[in-house]
């Protein structure tokens, strides 16, 4: 578990694709009232529906280490792939989180991601990790995505 400390912690010190960029296709921002994480969100993406791409994904999160490097995590694991990929990586990582502890997530289907499995223990800290994922979903909804194949309740 040292390890993946590690990679939190990392994530959260040097954050990945951070600060908001332009052109973009949809921006949003989400709050987690519980703990008062907070992340503005912008997606632009390349070509439309289930078949475009993620171009690219940038942020301005504030909130705790976890909220932070889930965010870096997103942004490094979904930058450059099929928006459909993206979604199956957040399914598994939404699985992972919910899990209580019993599923270990996988790194061919998380990649870093994996690194967020002890949360999974500590239900109040699993929306610090879901919110970027949320707030992705929400931006991707707004650009034009249909996302409703997609269980967007953490």
């Amino acid at each position: 578990m040292d390890l993946y400390g590690e990679l939190i912690l990392d994530h959260a010190k040097r954050p990945h694709h951070a600060g908001l960029r332009e052109p973009f296709d949809a921006e949003v921002h989400h709050v987690n009232p519980t703990c008062g994480d907070e992340i503005s969100l912008r997606v632009q993406l390349d070509g439309s529906g289930a078949e475009a791409v993620l171009h690219d994904v940038s942020y301005d999160a504030l909130g705790c280490s976890i909220s932070v490097a889930s965010a870096s995590v997103l942004a490094e694991e979904s930058t450059g792939r099929p928006v459909e990929e993206t979604l199956e990586t957040y399914q598994h990582l939404k699985a992972m989180l919910t899990s209580k502890g019993t599923d270990p997530g996988d790194p061919e289907q998380i990649g870093d991601g994996v690194a967020f499995a002890g949360v999974s223990r500590y239900p109040a800290r699993v929306k610090c990790a879901l919110l970027p994922w949320t707030a992705y979903l929400d931006a991707l909804a707004r650009a034009g995505v249909d996302i409703s194949a997609t269980s967007t309740t953490p």
